[in-house]
């Protein structure tokens, strides 16, 4: 698993930590300055996220620190569950490696500039969220890794119970 961690949750960290430092140093917060990279459908433009998924309990008293917290606390979790064998095979180990680098990414944020730092910006036309809300790339990988963990809850054997992770 160490292994893995080196080489999928640390490039992705890597790479969001990049592209949101990138993003805050030339754009303006919630400013004007949106760069259109698909007229009509994307663009790059820089927003803080104090909350969760969808900006819901965005700018709410503390939400910053909470799901900080929180964030610490899925971690925690995360790694008991994989000390206790829950994730018995590649595609979910691959998918909590993935998840690793979502959580450190906007962890840092949140320490760093306060907020989540969101710059990646479509517009999907859906009808209860046009355009579909900012995002990052741990973002991206706090979804992949659900989508991914949802398959192998299909594929992959159950651990024997009381069986650790080697």
């Amino acid at each position: 698993m160490r292994r893995l961690l080196l080489l999928v949750s640390v490039p992705f960290y890597i790479l969001d930590v990049a592209t949101k430092s990138w993003i805050v140093r030339h754009f303006d917060l919630n400013g004007a300055d949106e760069q259109v990279v698909v007229p009509g459908f994307f663009w790059l433009h820089h927003t803080a996220n104090t909350g969760i998924a969808f900006g819901m309990f965005n700018n709410a008293e503390h939400a910053n620190w909470i799901f900080g917290a929180v964030s610490l606390g899925a971690l925690s979790l995360f790694t008991w569950f994989y000390r206790k064998g829950l994730f018995p095979g590649r595609l979910s180990r691959f998918a909590l490696a993935l998840l690793v680098a979502g959580i450190f990414g906007n962890l840092t944020d949140r320490l760093v500039h306060g907020y989540v730092v969101d710059f990646l910006k479509f517009d999907l036309h859906v009808r209860f969220a046009s355009p579909w809300p900012s995002f990052n790339v741990a973002d991206s990988c706090v979804v992949v890794s659900a989508i991914l963990l949802a398959l192998a809850s299909f594929v992959e054997t159950p651990p024997e119970p009381g069986k650790a992770a080697e």
